[in-house]
């Protein structure tokens, strides 16, 4: 304890805590496994202290002294993480940027929006749509993100198709290095001027530094949005359709394809038997292109079911509790798997890991969204049980070893955007490959003494 009595010296003591309640709080993220963990009881991710700045200046001042004295530093956004991204295997500190969550300024000339890194998505939106203003970045979580962490994880939204991921909508940030050296990224539409230093913070999750402050794109509300459901009878007539909006050049804002399995859900109704895709289009052009895309639809014998469904998905999109109350049961098991991959493969992976899957949960749901000129994400949903928590931990690790060896075996990526964290280390540097090498200089240069989320992204220890 003597090297947090010392930390204290180095910014008000109210900011640092080594309370039990404080520390088991920051010992668990949204990681089903840790859910798991959390049930048992067990407590292998517990930091030493936590620290809750309220300026970048106090970052600065505890990241100084956590490289003096090479003590572990673990970035906490939210805490919303799926996948143990802000979970400690070191003990050292966890810096909880919660209360770091002021609106800096709106911007509505330039159409930019400048906020603390620890501020909370929604709150962000309703502000901005309070004024006429949006994000357009959707995640499901956005009720327990912070734009920060989507900094981090390299996040996207569920209008990724039109609006692209955080890495196309952030305008600049500031950060803290891990020798505490502030930096900020310069602010402007586009530049040709070496290397673009944000680039080193978007998905580092947290080893590079701490982001304290971004600055991202916001875009006027739009006035006009039509939805459309359609059902397919099969996974490739629905995939084909996906394959040819983006080959033609069509921007839908909102793209989900449910395998018949999940259309159940995603309908609300248990006797619905196709698979169901969702669009949504909005601005000047959305007529237009809800039309041609449409024409594609019909030409792969789509049939339209309306507008409902898709409204009705809009109105409970951030509702995870389905998720939730079956991991909340001791024997609950659930998890949500998202990777990439490209057209030519996605169908041949999708089934891989259906097939692969099918034995470790009563349900294997699949959907696509996000799609790309060259391919698009997958989800797969697995809901199942166990008979105690423990069981469920071990399958819910059995699951993540097997879809993750099912991508690496078809080349597909391992991660679409809920990032690494601790749920896909073991997995990274077969996916980086050589890649990972450059990576670990950059680590090496910028944080010699390993201080900055130590073990993370494949990093040496």
């Amino acid at each position: 304890m003597a090297l947090i009595d010392d930390l204290a010296k180095v910014i008000p003591d109210d900011r640092v805590s080594v309370a039990d309640a404080d520390i088991s709080a920051h010992s668990y993220d949204a990681w089903p496994v840790a859910v798991k963990w959390r049930q048992q009881g067990l407590q292998p991710c517990k930091p030493d202290a936590v620290v809750t700045p309220r300026d970048a200046d106090e970052v600065s001042a505890t990241l100084k002294w956590a490289s003096e004295t090479r003590t572990p530093i673990t970035p906490w956004g939210l805490g919303s993480a799926v996948t143990g991204a802000c979970l400690t295997q070191y003990g050292g500190i966890v810096i909880d940027l919660s209360a770091m969550d002021q609106t800096v300024s709106i911007d509505e000339t330039n159409l930019m929006v400048t906020a603390q890194a620890g501020k909370r998505g929604d709150i962000l939106e309703a502000e901005l749509n309070a004024r006429g203003y949006t994000l357009n970045h959707s995640p499901q979580s956005l009720d327990r993100s912070s734009i920060g962490g989507w900094i981090a994880t390299r996040a996207t939204g569920q209008f990724s198709s039109r609006y692209g991921g955080i890495e196309d909508l952030v305008v600049s940030l500031k950060a803290v290095l891990p020798d505490g050296t502030l930096i900020e990224t310069k602010r402007t539409p586009r530049a040709a001027i070496g290397l673009d230093t944000k680039e080193l913070f978007l998905g580092s999750e947290g080893t590079f530094g701490i982001v304290t402050e971004v600055t991202a794109k916001i875009f006027p509300l739009s006035r006009n949005r039509i939805f459309e459901a359609v059902s397919f009878t099969s996974v490739e007539a629905g995939v084909a359709v996906l394959r040819s909006i983006t080959r033609e050049g069509l921007l839908p804002f909102l793209v989900r394809y449910y395998d018949e399995d999940e259309a159940r859900h995603a309908m609300k109704d248990t006797s619905f038997d196709n698979c169901v895709l969702f669009l949504g289009f909005e601005g000047a052009s959305g007529q237009a292109e809800y039309g041609a895309a449409l024409e594609i639809c019909a030409r792969h014998q789509g049939k339209k079911l309306g507008a409902a469904p898709v409204e009705a998905w809009m109105g409970r999109r951030y509702d995870f509790s389905g998720v939730e109350k079956v991991l909340n049961r001791p024997g609950g098991v659930a998890e949500t798997i998202e990777i990439v991959d490209f057209w030519d493969s996605i169908e041949g992976t999708y089934h891989a890991l259906k097939k692969a899957l099918a034995p470790l949960a009563d349900e294997v749901l699949g959907h696509f969204s996000h799609v790309y000129a060259q391919g698009t994400s997958l989800y797969m949903i697995l809901l199942g049980s166990a008979a105690d928590a423990k069981e469920a931990e071990q399958r819910l690790k059995e699951i993540w070893d097997v879809s993750m060896r099912v991508c690496l075996e078809r080349g597909a990526a391992v991660s679409h955007h809920h990032g690494v964290g601790l749920a896909r280390l073991p997995y990274i540097e077969k996916d980086l490959g050589s890649a990972l090498g450059v990576n670990s200089l950059v680590k090496q240069a910028l944080d010699p003494h390993n201080i900055m989320n130590r073990g993370k992204l494949g990093y040496a220890v």
